[in-house]
């Protein structure tokens, strides 16, 4: 009896090998790519205001929509987005924010048959007036921040891929617990050249690994905000800040695509 189970102990243990090795196979000779993805940024990647964020946020769009598509295999995903979180919340130290996303994803990610990207979409905080850390962020500072980030990150995940998503629209009345105002407007649309030029300083460094990503979206909220973001009542009116349920699935669709297309179509 016990030679008898033991001989089931083994022939199971070398179907589940044999499956996993068949499955892995198999996705090589369809040239598809399974996803370990991490989004690291605020309460628009959080999905704050969203009855569920859970299911409705941002990263959750994002990864059903790279299920769907062509040459993707198995897709899985951890939002890490931190309301009221700057750049200067996520810089690298013995604790924190980045400590803890590094955590989550050595995790998420345990299989280096898969490919690990990081999506990262900071700077609306940053470009606050009055408020949340380190605000207001200059240009530059911001570039530097960001750079330490992405440096922690390539250091700790020698494989993995970072993609920038650009910030996007919020109305120049924004004005909650934190003051962002025109001015915050304005400062945030100055970090849009400081991304395009750290995905140069990359290309150079680290080739083929950090990718400029979503750019669409800001103008696409300018143009559809009543829509699409969310009416916040603020010390200055009614303000827009906030995707929607709808905006939600814009934006999350808009971050897939650039992955997508960054990884997978070039």
């Amino acid at each position: 009896m016990k030679n008898q189970k033991l001989r089931l102990s083994y022939f199971l243990i070398f179907f589940l090998f044999a499956f996993s090795q068949l499955k892995l196979t198999a996705q090589a000779i369809e040239g598809k790519k399974d996803l370990d993805l991490v989004f690291i940024g605020n309460s628009i990647t959080f999905g704050s205001l969203l009855e569920k964020p859970l299911i409705e946020a941002p990263p959750v769009i994002a990864s059903d929509y790279l299920r769907q598509q062509q040459g993707i295999g198995e897709v899985a995903f951890i939002n890490q987005g931190r309301s009221g979180f700057t750049t200067v919340d996520f810089l690298p130290s013995m604790a924190g924010a980045l400590i803890e996303v590094m955590d989550a994803t050595h995790q998420l990610h345990n299989d280096n048959h898969r490919l690990l990207v990081f999506s990262i979409s900071l700077g609306t905080n940053d470009s606050a007036e009055k408020g949340p850390n380190g605000s207001p962020v200059d240009p530059k500072v911001y570039h530097n921040n960001l750079k330490l980030i992405t440096d922690q990150l390539l250091a700790n995940f020698p494989d993995c891929k970072i993609i920038f998503q650009q910030p996007i629209w919020y109305s120049n009345n924004t004005h909650n617990r934190s003051k962002y105002m025109a001015a915050g407007l304005a400062r945030l649309q100055s970090y849009f050249p400081e991304l395009q030029s750290l995905v140069q300083e990359y290309s150079k460094s680290n080739p083929r690994q950090v990718f400029m990503g979503d750019q669409k979206g800001f103008e696409y909220f300018n143009n559809n905000y009543l829509t699409d973001l969310a009416a916040e009542t603020g010390n200055d009116g009614i303000f827009y800040l906030h995707p929607n349920k709808k905006g939600a699935i814009v934006l999350g669709k808009l971050w897939g695509e650039a992955i997508y297309q960054r990884l997978i179509k070039d």
